[in-house]
């Protein structure tokens, strides 16, 4: 396939814009300054059909108002960290690949256009963001692509807060974990003294029986929808509930300390 697109001057900018967990006032100054400014927004969401949260976020302190959207339908397929090498073949599905190409070259068009571009995205843009699965793609098209990430407070931080819970302290080290690690629990609990696993809600059952095993089940403390108006704060993790677990949830464990 060719890429005309790649041998044109690259005069916009692509800002990638962390608008946090869900509260609008998490936004950052920065954030807000340049999504009331730039003319286009790349909104990535799961469904075709659905609606976009990170839009949702945004449209809470920003009038959106005349704005080009760029609707980016990302189905939610999980891929690995080999398949976004530079020096890789392409391996992940090809539907993904073609959503993926061909909201690069959405992306490139306005670019070349010399208009900014902003690209949203839930939390912050370098923890298990969308964005990373199309930066390669990028700048494989366009080497001299001005690129700028604006971090957002991310839903990991945000959770702690909430639940007054400290990740660290002084040596102590941290593990940030997708849950379908939780296979693997006990060797992470006996090399770090905060964990933090990502997207319980498929393996809850499997993490609160390794949790009992370990004796760290009361050390535990499971959020959802951090920062969102649906959020829950759960200490006992035998009272959580079957509607309780949802995408947006995450167990933060503290190994030394009584939550």
């Amino acid at each position: 396939m060719a890429y005309p697109l790649a041998k044109q001057i690259m005069t916009g900018t692509l800002y990638v814009i962390g608008v946090g967990p869900g509260d609008p006032e998490l936004l950052t100054l920065k954030a807000v300054r340049i999504l009331k400014t730039v003319p286009c927004l790349c909104v990535p969401k799961g469904r075709e059909e659905g609606s976009s949260l990170a839009l949702s976020i945004v449209e809470g302190i920003v009038d959106l108002k005349g704005k080009d959207i760029i609707q980016a339908f990302f189905p939610m397929k999980k891929t690995g960290a080999l398949e976004r090498k530079r020096d890789s073949a392409a391996t992940a599905d090809d539907e993904l690949e073609g959503r993926w190409n061909e909201t690069v070259l959405n992306i490139l068009k306005r670019l070349n256009q010399g208009i900014d571009v902003a690209f949203i995205t839930i939390g912050d843009p370098s923890i298990y963001s969308t964005f990373f699965y199309l930066y390669d793609r990028l700048l494989a098209l366009a080497p001299q692509i001005r690129i700028e990430i604006i971090p957002g407070v991310s839903s990991i931080t945000a959770a702690a807060a909430r639940a007054g819970i400290s990740l660290g302290l002084a040596d102590e080290k941290i593990a940030i974990l997708p849950a379908t690690y939780a296979g693997d629990l006990r060797t992470i609990i006996s090399e770090f003294d905060t964990i933090v696993l990502m997207k319980v809600y498929k393996v809850f059952d499997q993490v609160v029986r390794s949790l009992n095993e370990t004796g760290l089940l009361d050390n535990s403390t499971y959020i959802s929808k951090a920062g969102m108006r649906e959020e829950a704060v759960i200490r006992n993790l035998k009272d959580v509930k079957k509607d309780d677990l949802n995408y947006f949830s995450l167990i933060i464990i503290r190994k030394h300390s009584k939550l």
